[in-house]
């Protein structure tokens, strides 16, 4: 296998190690300090072996990796292999708002007539969007109305 290769079917691991949201949440717990099988186990209703299993898919994944300290066997999360997801999904996410940010110069040029956008914020409903058009339309109509009386007045 080429390096690549073996960069995609680490990442493709990963990807699938954290599809389960118990494996998930073994990560987030493990983000703020190392922990035993034991204390990974607290908080979900399954047994020690099952929540071992989960973090040997993790260590399998490259994402968590495990010491000895003693007699105990704390896990720790790799941060590298995380840095490796993001770096991977910024890859793609900045491709994206590339091409959000060219459709968004578009639209500046193709509706100048309209008036600036409003931005849509967090907890816009459509109901709102709907107003706002319907506001937009009147406010266009009644512009072109005042402008043809004009005319007629000026006509006569």
């Amino acid at each position: 296998m080429d390096v690549r290769s073996d960069a995609e079917a680490q990442l493709d691991r990963a990807f699938m190690a954290l599809a389960d949201p118990v494996r998930r949440a073994i990560v987030a717990r493990l983000s703020r300090s190392s922990a035993t099988i034991t204390e990974l186990a607290g908080p979900f209703a399954m047994t020690t072996q099952a929540v071992s299993k989960h973090v040997h898919v993790l260590e399998h994944a490259g994402l968590v990796r495990r010491s000895r300290n003693a007699q105990m066997r704390p896990a720790h999360l790799v941060p590298e292999a995380l840095e490796g997801l993001t770096s991977w999904i910024d890859t793609y996410r900045l491709v994206a708002e590339s091409g959000y940010r060219r459709l968004d110069a578009l639209f500046s040029v193709m509706t100048p007539s309209i008036g600036p956008a409003r931005t849509i914020r967090a907890g816009d409903t459509e109901k709102n969007h709907i107003q706002m058009y319907n506001t937009q339309k009147y406010n266009a109509k009644k512009n072109n109305t005042e402008k043809n009386t004009e005319k007629k007045k000026e006509e006569e």
